[in-house]
């Protein structure tokens, strides 16, 4: 629930510590955020554009093909790494000050928190924040886990969380923004990155036109995150899927080719496919420690 997190937030205006009043979030500058009704607060800054969230359509494209388990590996590979970056973070402190129960576990790009809920059932003691540009996502992420608390917030600006407020970060298919993220990070934070391969869903790329994974996406990614956080661990995770017609409409929808495919031309490239039709799933599960 929202109030679970509301310690860790700051003011998107002013950075200062936000507090509840009523059915609002209010910084000693007076800056207001009211809550929605359906569980989540926006926290972004009157100027914000929100054109490039996730549409209501996409999000219910992503919300079915999660909920079916298609991604199941992906999201068991997660919370593996997840217990891990605890068990490491723990052990860094054993003889110093411990770690605070009921730390902080923040998704940057959650959508409807679906990856973040399998991390929170992993790891107990923790709450989490879903940080997301979408209402519609948001929506569905307030109610995905009791431990969740839905925030809407821009992934390219000072994000709404205090100075090293997570133990554990979260960035999964997401725009991610290394300084910000080093700052919300706690020394010896763990920021877990969930990256398509070259191999992602190729067969659909091939036989759609959908949009592609550039070979070098992993080491653009490791340049751009080197001045901030170091390199700690890095895993693959590569499955097959057996996807009829509407789970194939359903992984276009849900995703960035979203923007691009024209659904008559997705008609009658689908009607080519065999049914089922067997696709790759591949991605780079990778751990980078503040």
């Amino acid at each position: 629930m929202l109030q679970d997190i509301e310690r860790y937030l700051a003011c998107p205006l002013c950075a200062q510590d936000l507090t509840r009043h009523d059915r609002s979030l209010r910084c000693p500058s007076g800056h207001s955020f009211d809550l929605a009704k359906q569980g989540y607060v926006s926290l972004l800054a009157g100027d914000a554009h929100t054109g490039t969230g996730d549409t209501a359509g996409m999000v219910a494209a992503r919300s079915d093909f999660l909920a079916a388990g298609h991604y199941r590996p992906i999201a068991d590979a997660l919370a593996e790494a997840a217990v891990a970056a605890a068990a490491a973070t723990a052990g860094d402190r054993a003889g110093g000050p411990a770690a605070e129960s009921g730390g902080l576990v923040a998704d940057l790009g959650a959508g409807t928190g679906h990856y973040l809920a399998h991390v929170l059932d992993a790891l107990p003691d923790r709450v989490g924040a879903a940080l997301d540009i979408s209402k519609y996502a948001l929506r569905r992420a307030a109610k995905a886990h009791p431990r969740i608390g839905a925030v809407v917030c821009d992934a390219w600006r000072p994000l709404p969380l205090r100075d090293a407020s997570a133990e554990l970060m979260l960035n999964v298919f997401a725009p991610r923004n290394g300084p910000e993220i080093r700052r919300a990070l706690r020394p010896g934070g763990t920021l877990l990155l969930v990256s398509p391969t070259a191999r992602h869903l190729r067969e659909l790329v091939d036989a759609l036109g959908l949009l592609s994974v550039d070979e070098e996406k992993q080491r653009r990614i490791d340049e751009k995150l080197g001045p901030y956080l170091t390199p700690a661990d890095r895993r693959e995770v590569e499955f097959t899927l057996r996807l009829g017609p509407q789970d194939v409409r359903t992984v276009v929808g849900m995703g960035p080719s979203a923007w691009h495919t024209d659904p008559e031309r997705l008609e009658a490239s689908l009607a080519a496919l065999p049914d089922p039709v067997e696709v790759t799933a591949s991605v780079t599960v990778a751990a980078y420690r503040r």
